[in-house]
C-alpha cells in the first residue's frame, strides 16, 4: 500500500456517511476519493452537510459513476437490503467495511427470516467477518469484507462476552434494556422521528421483534459456546446521539460486581476504546459523545446473586462509523487509533 489509501463512501448523504467523512478528515493515511448519494448526485457534500464545508471533498455521484480502478477501500453506508448486490459487483481487490446489516448474520436463512427477503450474496456471506474489533481482531486483520456491528449489539456484547467466556454469568437469564438517540433511525424523514413525536418522552419499539436481537444472540452464543436467547428491548430517547444498555444478569460461582469489574478490566486492559469505570461511577452517554469509546461499569443488584451492567457508546461512532474506521485500520495494518483519538465532546 502507498502512504495513503483511496477511500469511497457509498451512501455519504446519511448520518453515518457524514460521520465517516468527519472522522476520516483527521486520518493521516486515507484520501476520500469518491462519495456517492444517488438522489444527491452532482451536489457538493457541503450542500447536504454544511458543517463539512471547510473540507476539500469530491462532489457526490451515483454509484455507477465511481471509477473503481482508483479505489482501495470502500465503506458501505447504504440502507439495509441494498448492499449485498453492490458489494458483489465490486472488484475483488477492493476491501470493504459494510455498515448495514446485510452481512452481520452468519446464517442466510436467519437473515431471510428477520429481514424479509432472501440473501442476495450468500457466497460473499461465507467470507464476511463480523467486525466487533475487540473480539474478532485476528479475523478482521485477514478479511476482505467486514460486517460492521449494529449500535445496540456493540453496546450489549462488549460487557457480556468476557463474562460469558469466563463463566461468571448465567446464559439463560439475561435482560438487555437499551436506549438510543434518534440518529439511530437514519436521516430519511419518518413520522416516528419527528420532533413532536420524540421530544419530551421515551417509548419502547421493536418489542420482542427488533432485528438486532439475532445479532446479539449470535455473538453471545459464540462466547458461551451454546445457543442463547436474550430478552432485548430498545427504547427511543429524545436526544440525537448515544446508546445506553442497562443489562441484568444472574451471576455464577459467587461472582460479584467487584470480581466482574476486575474481569472486564483484565479483558480490555490493552484496548484503546473500551474503559471500565471505577466503582460507583455510572456510564453516561454525554461522556462518549463524538468519540469511539465504550464506557462500562457493574453494580451488585439488591437481589442476591444478580448483577447490573451499564454500557454507553455514541451510536454514530463506536456504534457505526468509528468502529468501521477502527476495522479499516486493522484490515490495512494501520495504527488502530488512527483518526479516532479525539476525546469526547463535553458538555
Amino acid at each position: 500500500m502507498s502512504d495513503k489509501v483511496n477511500v469511497a463512501i457509498l451512501g455519504a448523504s446519511g448520518y453515518t456517511g457524514a460521520e465517516l467523512v468527519r472522522l476520516l478528515a483527521a486520518h493521516g493515511r486515507t484520501r476520500i476519493a469518491a462519495l456517492t448519494a444517488d438522489r444527491r448526485a452532482g451536489q457538493p457534500m457541503s450542500a447536504v452537510f454544511p458543517h463539512l464545508a471547510a473540507l476539500d471533498l469530491p462532489d457526490m455521484v451515483a454509484i455507477s459513476e465511481v471509477d473503481w480502478d482508483g479505489i482501495d477501500m470502500v465503506f458501505c453506508a447504504l440502507p439495509h437490503g441494498t448492499t449485498q448486490e453492490v458489494i458483489a459487483g465490486l472488484p475483488d481487490r477492493v476491501k470493504v467495511v459494510d455498515l448495514s446489516a446485510d452481512f452481520r448474520l452468519f446464517d442466510v436463512k436467519t437473515y431471510a427470516q428477520w429481514y424479509g427477503h432472501d440473501h442476495k450474496a450468500p457466497k460473499l456471506q461465507k467470507d464476511a467477518v463480523y467486525g466487533l474489533t475487540e473480539v474478532n481482531r485476528g479475523k478482521v486483520k485477514q478479511a476482505r469484507l467486514v460486517a460492521n456491528p449494529g449500535c445496540y449489539p456493540t453496546a450489549s456484547q462488549l460487557p457480556l462476552i468476557p463474562l460469558l467466556k469466563a463463566g461468571m454469568i448465567e446464559p439463560d437469564d439475561i435482560i438487555i434494556d437499551a436506549k438510543s438517540g434518534v440518529t439511530g433511525a437514519g436521516r430519511a424523514p419518518k413520522e416516528g422521528t419527528l420532533f413532536a413525536e420524540v421530544a419530551e418522552g421515551i417509548h419502547p419499539y421493536g418489542v420482542a421483534s427488533h432485528r438486532h436481537s439475532p445479532e446479539i444472540e449470535q455473538g453471545l452464543s459464540e462466547a458461551a459456546e451454546r445457543p442463547m436467547t436474550v430478552n432485548f428491548t430498545p427504547h427511543l430517547m429524545p436526544m440525537s446521539r448515544g446508546i445506553l444498555a442497562s443489562i441484568y444478569a444472574k451471576t455464577k460461582g459467587g461472582a460479584d460486581a467487584k470480581v466482574i469489574r476486575e474481569t472486564l478490566a483484565t479483558a480490555y486492559a490493552n484496548e484503546p476504546f473500551v474503559k471500565i469505570l471505577p466503582e460507583g461511577v455510572m456510564p453516561q452517554t454525554r461522556h462518549v459523545r463524538g468519540s469511539n469509546l465504550c464506557l462500562i461499569n457493574a453494580v451488585d443488584d439488591r437481589i442476591t446473586g444478580r448483577v447490573m451492567l451499564f454500557s454507553v457508546i455514541d451510536n454514530l461512532v463506536k456504534g457505526a462509523s468509528g468502529q468501521a474506521i477502527q476495522n479499516m485500520n486493522v484490515m490495512l495494518g494501520f495504527d488502530e487509533t488512527e483518526g479516532l483519538a479525539l476525546p469526547p465532546m463535553f458538555p
